[in-house]
């Protein structure tokens, strides 16, 4: 069972538009990356995946961006039931292109918090995820890392502190943010990713408000 951080504080009345949080495509991809699967980091595939469902779904999101912000609130206690049920399988994509808005590379350090705690104890990602934009932060130097720690902590993996504290994966999530901007999208009606949040449901791209019954209505069908 994944348990999350954080309450449901109900539906923002916005779209999931894709131009949320957006940018232009980049070429700055580092060449020497993990590889491999390590928990819940399935590095290979650009993607931090949980559960096993026969339905994907797939989120971009970043985590400087407020619009994901609202969105997880609205949407990801539905997406965690979804993949404790069964239904789906869950890929996260932890990008940094508002790391230009900050002055530590917010986005990269967070997202790298975030593919440390995938890592170490994979059900603890999605209350890692919760944390991450439910502490938000409104200022351009963000959460410092020892911040990081504590939040994958109280998320139930405090063994992913040295790896959070060694900015272990920023150069991957430079890599999952150039391949998401430059694209393809394999298997999506989109060619690449033009903002965040982006949702995907077995490719299909998710364009209604941040609602929770919608969300849910989009993935099953019903």
């Amino acid at each position: 069972m994944i348990r999350r951080i954080g309450a449901l504080v109900g539906a923002a009345a916005l779209a999931l538009a894709l131009a949320g949080c957006a940018d232009q495509g980049t070429d700055a991809t580092p060449t020497d990356l993990p590889t491999g699967t390590i928990g819940a980091a399935h590095l290979d595939d650009l993607a931090l995946v949980v559960g096993d469902g026969d339905i994907r779904v797939e989120a971009w999101v970043d985590p400087f961006c407020p619009h994901c912000a609202l969105f997880e609130d609205a949407a990801g206690d539905v997406l965690a039931e979804l993949v404790d049920d069964g239904t789906i399988t869950y890929a996260i994509h932890p990008m940094n292109f508002l790391d230009r808005s900050s002055e530590t590379a917010y986005s990269s350090r967070a997202g790298s918090a975030m593919t440390c705690v995938a890592a170490d104890e994979p059900d603890a990602l999605l209350p890692m995820v919760a944390a991450v934009f439910e502490n938000q932060p409104s200022d351009a130097a963000g959460l410092d890392d020892d911040a990081l720690a504590s939040l994958a902590a109280d998320s139930g993996a405090p063994g992913a502190a040295d790896c959070i504290a060694a900015n272990t994966y920023v150069d991957w999530v430079q890599a999952v943010n150039d391949a998401a901007l430059n694209g393809p999208i394999e298997g999506a009606e989109i060619e690449r990713i033009e903002g965040t949040p982006t949702l995907l449901v077995d490719g299909a791209v998710y364009t209604g408000e941040f609602d929770a019954d919608e969300v849910r209505a989009f993935i099953t069908g019903g």
